[in-house]
C-alpha cells in the first residue's frame, strides 16, 4: 500500500493535492523565517518539483531543476512565464556558466530522497552556485530522540529512503559550507512530524 501510495504521489496533481491536505501553514513560515527571498534575487530551487513553490515567492531569476520529466513538464505548463525548468538528475546538472551567480539556493524535502553520495553533490553544486554571502536553505524530514512515536513512525514510511538524524544533516553540510543553522521544527504540518531546516552559507 506505501510503494502505490508513492507512484500516486509521483503525478503532479496528486502531490498536490496530498501538500494541501497536510501542509497548513508551513509554506509562510518556510519562506518568511528560513529563506527570507527579495524581490530581483536569482534563485536556483534543486529538487524543484512541479514548481509550486513559485506561489509563495516574489517577483525574481528562478532556475528549478528537477530529476522529474513529469513535474518539470508541469511546472513548465504552470510557470513557465516565472522563470527556467531543466530536467536533470543534481549529479549531471551543468550550470558551470553561473557558477558564483545565485543569491540563493533551495532544496525543499529533497535530501532525504538522496544517499550520503548524491546528496554530497547537491550540496556542493549548492555551494558552486551561489555568490559569496549567498545562502542555501534545507529542509527535510528528521530523526530526533524526543519526537512522539507517530511522527517516528510517519517519517519511517516516508517515500524518501534517507531519513536521517539531526547530527548526520549537519556532518553533510559541513563538507561544504562553512556556517551551518540547524532548525528543529515539530510544527510545520498538520500530521506529527520532525523537520531540520538548515541555513548554510561560507
Amino acid at each position: 500500500m506505501i510503494e502505490s501510495f508513492s507512484k500516486l504521489l509521483s503525478f503532479p496533481a496528486a502531490y498536490r493535492l496530498f501538500s494541501r491536505v497536510v501542509s497548513g501553514n508551513v509554506w509562510e513560515v518556510y519562506m518568511a523565517e528560513y529563506v527570507r527571498p527579495a524581490p530581483g534575487e536569482k534563485l536556483l530551487d534543486i529538487g524543484c518539483g512541479p514548481g509550486d513553490v513559485l506561489y509563495h515567492l516574489p517577483r525574481l531569476n528562478y532556475t528549478g531543476v528537477d530529476i522529474s520529466p513529469e513535474y518539470i513538464e508541469a511546472a513548465k505548463r504552470r510557470f513557465g512565464e516565472r522563470g527556467r525548468f531543466l530536467c536533470s538528475d543534481v549529479a549531471l546538472v551543468t550550470l558551470e556558466r553561473e557558477y558564483g551567480t545565485f543569491d540563493l539556493a533551495i532544496a525543499t524535502g529533497v535530501l532525504h530522497h538522496l544517499d550520503n553520495e548524491r546528496a554530497a553533490k547537491l550540496l556542493e553544486l549548492a555551494r558552486l552556485a551561489l555568490k559569496p554571502g549567498g545562502r542555501f536553505i534545507s529542509y527535510d524530514g528528521c530523526y530526533v530522540p524526543e519526537q512522539s512515536k507517530i511522527a517516528r513512525y510517519l517519517l519511517s514510511k516516508d517515500r524518501g529512503q534517507f531519513v536521517r538524524r539531526r547530527d548526520e544533516y549537519l556532518r553533510l553540510a559541513a563538507a561544504s559550507f562553512t556556517h551551518v543553522e540547524p532548525h528543529l521544527r515539530h510544527d510545520l504540518l498538520r500530521i506529527p512530524y520532525t523537520h531540520l531546516i538548515m541555513r548554510c552559507s561560507n
